[in-house]
Protein backbone atom coordinates (compact mmCIF):
# COMPACT_ATOMS: atom_id res chain seq x y z
CA UNK A 1 0.00 0.00 0.00
CA UNK A 2 1.35 3.79 -1.20
CA UNK A 3 0.94 5.93 2.04
CA UNK A 4 0.39 9.78 1.16
CA UNK A 5 1.31 12.47 3.63
CA UNK A 6 0.48 16.15 4.02
CA UNK A 7 3.15 18.15 5.70
CA UNK A 8 0.88 21.02 6.99
CA UNK A 9 3.11 24.68 8.11
CA UNK A 10 2.63 28.12 8.06
CA UNK A 11 5.93 27.68 5.78
CA UNK A 12 8.42 28.85 9.00
CA UNK A 13 11.55 26.80 7.81
CA UNK A 14 11.57 25.09 11.69
CA UNK A 15 8.10 24.00 11.34
CA UNK A 16 8.61 22.95 7.62
CA UNK A 17 11.65 20.74 8.42
CA UNK A 18 9.88 19.20 11.68
CA UNK A 19 6.97 18.26 9.41
CA UNK A 20 8.46 17.14 7.00
CA UNK A 21 10.98 15.14 8.26
CA UNK A 22 8.44 13.39 9.92
CA UNK A 23 6.22 12.67 6.99
CA UNK A 24 9.53 11.56 4.51
CA UNK A 25 10.05 8.80 7.84
CA UNK A 26 6.57 7.09 7.73
CA UNK A 27 4.88 7.75 4.02
CA UNK A 28 5.86 7.35 0.09
CA UNK A 29 4.65 10.25 -1.33
CA UNK A 30 5.01 13.56 0.53
CA UNK A 31 3.69 17.02 -0.13
CA UNK A 32 4.23 19.90 1.66
CA UNK A 33 1.12 22.25 1.96
CA UNK A 34 1.49 25.64 3.62
CA UNK A 35 -1.47 27.84 5.16
CA UNK A 36 -1.76 31.11 5.94
CA UNK A 37 0.63 31.75 8.94
CA UNK A 38 1.58 34.85 10.82
CA UNK A 39 3.81 38.27 10.27
CA UNK A 40 6.74 37.89 7.91
CA UNK A 41 10.19 38.70 8.79
CA UNK A 42 12.43 40.26 6.53
CA UNK A 43 14.28 36.48 7.30
CA UNK A 44 11.35 34.68 7.25
CA UNK A 45 8.96 35.84 3.92
CA UNK A 46 5.86 34.48 4.14
CA UNK A 47 4.93 31.86 1.11
CA UNK A 48 1.91 31.82 -0.94
CA UNK A 49 -1.07 29.74 0.68
CA UNK A 50 -1.48 26.40 -1.04
CA UNK A 51 -5.29 24.48 -2.09
CA UNK A 52 -6.22 22.37 0.66
CA UNK A 53 -8.19 19.93 -2.32
CA UNK A 54 -8.72 16.32 -2.73
CA UNK A 55 -6.50 13.83 -3.65
CA UNK A 56 -6.80 13.53 0.21
CA UNK A 57 -3.96 12.28 1.94
CA UNK A 58 -3.29 9.33 4.27
CA UNK A 59 -1.72 11.06 7.15
CA UNK A 60 -1.89 14.90 7.87
CA UNK A 61 1.29 15.80 9.75
CA UNK A 62 0.88 19.79 11.35
CA UNK A 63 3.42 21.71 13.01
CA UNK A 64 2.86 24.82 14.78
CA UNK A 65 -0.27 26.41 16.49
CA UNK A 66 -2.23 27.60 13.30
CA UNK A 67 -1.46 24.87 11.64
CA UNK A 68 -3.23 22.88 13.93
CA UNK A 69 -6.62 24.76 13.64
CA UNK A 70 -6.52 24.15 10.02
CA UNK A 71 -5.78 20.61 10.36
CA UNK A 72 -8.74 19.78 12.65
CA UNK A 73 -10.63 21.66 9.75
CA UNK A 74 -8.93 19.61 7.38
CA UNK A 75 -10.50 16.21 8.73
CA UNK A 76 -13.92 17.40 8.61
CA UNK A 77 -13.75 18.79 5.61
CA UNK A 78 -12.42 15.50 4.13
CA UNK A 79 -14.72 13.31 5.46
CA UNK A 80 -12.75 10.65 4.87
CA UNK A 81 -10.68 8.24 6.96
CA UNK A 82 -7.41 10.32 7.56
CA UNK A 83 -4.27 10.30 10.42
CA UNK A 84 -3.72 13.46 11.88
CA UNK A 85 -0.84 14.06 13.68
CA UNK A 86 0.50 17.39 15.56
CA UNK A 87 4.05 18.35 15.91
CA UNK A 88 4.43 20.98 18.96
CA UNK A 89 1.75 21.57 21.37
CA UNK A 90 -1.46 22.46 19.79
CA UNK A 91 -2.47 24.46 22.01
CA UNK A 92 -6.19 23.08 21.45
CA UNK A 93 -8.08 19.65 22.02
CA UNK A 94 -5.74 16.86 21.88
CA UNK A 95 -8.63 14.79 21.06
CA UNK A 96 -8.55 16.29 17.79
CA UNK A 97 -5.44 14.38 17.04
CA UNK A 98 -4.54 10.50 16.94
CA UNK A 99 -0.82 12.11 17.79
CA UNK A 100 0.89 14.81 19.08
CA UNK A 101 4.73 14.94 19.50
CA UNK A 102 5.56 17.60 21.67
CA UNK A 103 8.87 18.43 23.30
CA UNK A 104 10.18 17.51 26.79
CA UNK A 105 10.03 21.67 27.74
CA UNK A 106 6.48 21.89 26.04
CA UNK A 107 3.89 22.33 29.35
CA UNK A 108 1.40 19.65 27.51
CA UNK A 109 1.41 16.61 29.72
CA UNK A 110 2.91 13.25 28.27
CA UNK A 111 -0.77 11.28 28.44
CA UNK A 112 -2.84 9.36 25.47
CA UNK A 113 -2.24 10.36 22.69
CA UNK A 114 0.35 12.68 23.84
CA UNK A 115 3.91 11.64 23.60
CA UNK A 116 7.36 13.86 24.21
CA UNK A 117 10.28 14.02 23.09
CA UNK A 118 13.73 15.62 23.88
CA UNK A 119 14.36 17.48 20.36
CA UNK A 120 12.59 18.62 17.73
CA UNK A 121 12.28 16.81 14.64
CA UNK A 122 13.89 17.31 11.47
CA UNK A 123 14.62 15.42 8.05
CA UNK A 124 18.36 14.81 8.96
CA UNK A 125 19.49 11.33 8.09
CA UNK A 126 22.45 9.18 8.08
CA UNK A 127 21.60 8.49 4.16
CA UNK A 128 21.31 12.64 3.96
CA UNK A 129 24.82 12.75 5.77
CA UNK A 130 26.57 10.00 3.61
CA UNK A 131 25.49 12.13 0.60
CA UNK A 132 26.57 15.64 2.12
CA UNK A 133 29.89 13.97 3.07
CA UNK A 134 30.31 12.87 -0.25
CA UNK A 135 29.25 16.58 -1.74
CA UNK A 136 31.92 18.29 0.66
CA UNK A 137 35.02 16.01 1.68
CA UNK A 138 37.02 17.30 -0.98
CA UNK A 139 36.51 20.76 0.01
CA UNK A 140 36.55 20.59 3.85
CA UNK A 141 39.69 18.89 3.86
CA UNK A 142 42.09 21.76 3.79
CA UNK A 143 40.92 21.97 7.51
CA UNK A 144 42.96 18.85 8.51
CA UNK A 145 41.94 16.82 11.46
CA UNK A 146 40.21 17.68 14.07
CA UNK A 147 38.11 20.47 13.59
CA UNK A 148 35.05 21.73 14.74
CA UNK A 149 31.65 22.61 13.21
CA UNK A 150 30.36 26.08 14.07
CA UNK A 151 26.57 26.88 13.26
CA UNK A 152 25.92 30.50 14.14
CA UNK A 153 21.90 31.59 14.01
CA UNK A 154 21.09 35.28 14.79
CA UNK A 155 18.83 37.46 16.70
CA UNK A 156 15.06 36.55 17.72
CA UNK A 157 12.35 39.31 19.05
CA UNK A 158 12.79 40.20 21.74
CA UNK A 159 16.41 39.32 22.04
CA UNK A 160 18.82 40.41 19.44
CA UNK A 161 22.68 38.93 18.78
CA UNK A 162 25.34 41.54 20.13
CA UNK A 163 28.81 42.26 19.06
CA UNK A 164 29.27 41.70 22.51
CA UNK A 165 27.46 38.06 21.80
CA UNK A 166 29.89 37.26 19.20
CA UNK A 167 33.39 38.57 21.01
CA UNK A 168 32.62 35.65 23.67
CA UNK A 169 31.76 33.54 21.30
CA UNK A 170 35.31 34.42 19.19
CA UNK A 171 37.10 34.18 22.62
CA UNK A 172 36.02 30.48 22.63
CA UNK A 173 36.45 29.75 19.15
CA UNK A 174 40.03 31.16 19.58
CA UNK A 175 40.76 28.69 21.76
CA UNK A 176 40.01 26.13 19.69
CA UNK A 177 42.38 27.36 17.37
CA UNK A 178 45.35 27.80 19.66
CA UNK A 179 44.79 23.72 20.56
CA UNK A 180 45.23 23.16 16.77
CA UNK A 181 41.42 22.70 16.22
CA UNK A 182 40.42 23.71 12.90
CA UNK A 183 37.04 25.61 12.16
CA UNK A 184 34.48 25.12 9.43
CA UNK A 185 32.01 28.26 10.80
CA UNK A 186 28.57 28.60 8.70
CA UNK A 187 26.31 31.55 10.05
CA UNK A 188 22.74 31.86 9.02
CA UNK A 189 20.89 34.38 7.47
CA UNK A 190 19.43 35.67 10.80
CA UNK A 191 23.57 36.23 11.65
CA UNK A 192 24.34 40.15 11.64
CA UNK A 193 26.39 41.40 9.35
CA UNK A 194 28.59 42.71 12.38
CA UNK A 195 29.26 39.32 13.32
CA UNK A 196 30.48 38.04 10.55
CA UNK A 197 32.51 40.57 10.05
CA UNK A 198 33.79 39.86 13.12
CA UNK A 199 34.76 36.12 12.41
CA UNK A 200 36.40 37.16 9.35
CA UNK A 201 38.68 40.29 10.82
CA UNK A 202 39.66 37.28 13.04
CA UNK A 203 40.16 34.08 10.95
CA UNK A 204 40.84 36.17 7.33
CA UNK A 205 44.23 34.66 6.71
CA UNK A 206 43.89 31.28 8.89
CA UNK A 207 43.94 28.16 6.11
CA UNK A 208 42.47 26.25 8.39
CA UNK A 209 39.43 28.23 9.02
CA UNK A 210 36.48 27.96 6.78
CA UNK A 211 33.77 30.32 7.02
CA UNK A 212 30.76 30.68 4.58
CA UNK A 213 30.19 33.55 2.42
CA UNK A 214 26.57 33.05 2.53
CA UNK A 215 26.72 32.52 -1.27
CA UNK A 216 26.55 29.29 -2.92
CA UNK A 217 25.85 25.94 -1.72
CA UNK A 218 25.01 25.90 1.38
CA UNK A 219 27.63 23.52 3.57
CA UNK A 220 25.50 23.15 6.36
CA UNK A 221 24.99 19.33 5.99
CA UNK A 222 28.12 18.70 5.02
CA UNK A 223 29.80 20.14 8.09
CA UNK A 224 27.30 17.87 10.20
CA UNK A 225 28.81 15.01 8.12
CA UNK A 226 32.32 15.61 8.21
CA UNK A 227 33.66 17.52 11.37
CA UNK A 228 34.50 15.56 14.54
CA UNK A 229 33.00 17.85 17.26
CA UNK A 230 29.77 20.55 16.79
CA UNK A 231 29.25 24.04 18.36
CA UNK A 232 25.66 25.47 17.72
CA UNK A 233 24.35 29.26 19.02
CA UNK A 234 21.47 28.63 21.65
CA UNK A 235 18.85 30.54 19.43
CA UNK A 236 17.63 27.62 17.08
CA UNK A 237 16.42 24.62 18.66
CA UNK A 238 16.14 23.07 15.13
CA UNK A 239 19.62 23.31 14.99
CA UNK A 240 20.62 21.79 18.24
CA UNK A 241 18.49 19.15 17.06
CA UNK A 242 19.71 18.24 13.83
CA UNK A 243 23.46 18.69 15.62
CA UNK A 244 22.34 16.15 17.98
CA UNK A 245 21.41 13.53 15.55
CA UNK A 246 24.89 12.87 14.10
CA UNK A 247 27.62 10.88 16.04
CA UNK A 248 29.58 13.50 16.86
CA UNK A 249 30.32 15.60 20.26
CA UNK A 250 27.85 18.79 20.45
CA UNK A 251 28.36 21.93 22.83
CA UNK A 252 25.84 24.86 22.64
CA UNK A 253 26.76 28.75 22.93
CA UNK A 254 24.34 30.13 25.08
CA UNK A 255 22.93 33.09 24.02
CA UNK A 256 20.45 33.14 27.18
CA UNK A 257 17.58 33.45 25.05
CA UNK A 258 14.50 32.93 27.81
CA UNK A 259 12.24 30.99 25.46
CA UNK A 260 15.08 28.50 25.12
CA UNK A 261 16.18 28.34 28.69
CA UNK A 262 14.20 25.04 29.46
CA UNK A 263 15.55 23.56 26.34
CA UNK A 264 19.06 24.12 26.24
CA UNK A 265 18.77 23.39 30.17
CA UNK A 266 17.05 20.25 29.62
CA UNK A 267 19.72 18.88 27.30
CA UNK A 268 22.69 20.03 29.57
CA UNK A 269 20.71 18.14 32.81
CA UNK A 270 20.60 14.94 30.67
CA UNK A 271 24.48 15.10 29.42
CA UNK A 272 23.72 15.40 25.75
CA UNK A 273 24.88 18.72 25.14
CA UNK A 274 27.70 20.80 26.88
CA UNK A 275 27.74 24.62 27.32
CA UNK A 276 30.48 25.97 25.05
CA UNK A 277 33.33 28.05 25.95
CA UNK A 278 36.17 26.95 23.76
CA UNK A 279 37.57 24.20 26.23
CA UNK A 280 39.99 22.43 23.68
CA UNK A 281 39.44 18.72 25.06
CA UNK A 282 35.97 17.79 23.45
CA UNK A 283 32.80 16.31 25.62
CA UNK A 284 31.62 12.60 25.33
CA UNK A 285 29.43 11.82 22.25
CA UNK A 286 26.24 10.28 22.98
CA UNK A 287 25.93 9.23 19.88
CA UNK A 288 22.75 10.15 17.54
CA UNK A 289 19.59 11.13 19.36
CA UNK A 290 16.49 11.64 17.29
CA UNK A 291 13.26 12.08 18.12
CA UNK A 292 11.67 12.00 14.57
CA UNK A 293 12.77 8.09 14.52
CA UNK A 294 10.37 8.12 18.05
CA UNK A 295 8.10 9.49 16.49
CA UNK A 296 8.03 7.64 13.38
CA UNK A 297 7.63 4.81 15.11
CA UNK A 298 4.44 5.77 17.63
CA UNK A 299 3.19 6.54 13.94
CA UNK A 300 3.68 3.69 12.43
CA UNK A 301 2.08 2.11 15.59
CA UNK A 302 -1.13 4.24 14.85
CA UNK A 303 -1.29 3.16 10.98
CA UNK A 304 -0.70 -0.66 12.40
CA UNK A 305 -3.47 -0.71 14.48
CA UNK A 306 -6.30 0.92 12.13
CA UNK A 307 -5.03 -1.01 8.62
CA UNK A 308 -2.69 -3.45 9.60
CA UNK A 309 -0.45 -2.02 7.38
CA UNK A 310 3.06 -0.91 8.48
CA UNK A 311 4.44 2.87 7.04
Amino acid sequence: MTLTAWALTTGEAGMRTQARGLAEAVADIVVEKVVAGGPAWPWRPRLPADSLVPPWPDIVISCGRRSAVRSIALRKTAGVPMLAVHVQDPRARNDAFDLVVAMDHDRIAAAGRVIKVSTALHDITPAALAEASTVWAARLARLGRPFAGVFIGGSLRGRPFTQEDGRRLLAGLRRLREAGIGLAVTPSRRTPAAVVSLLANAFGEDNRVFLWDRTGDNPYRGILALADRLVVTSDSVSMVSEALATPHPVEVFDLGFARHVSFIGGLAAKGLIRRFVGEPAPPPSTGPVNATNIAAQAVRALLQDRTGVVG
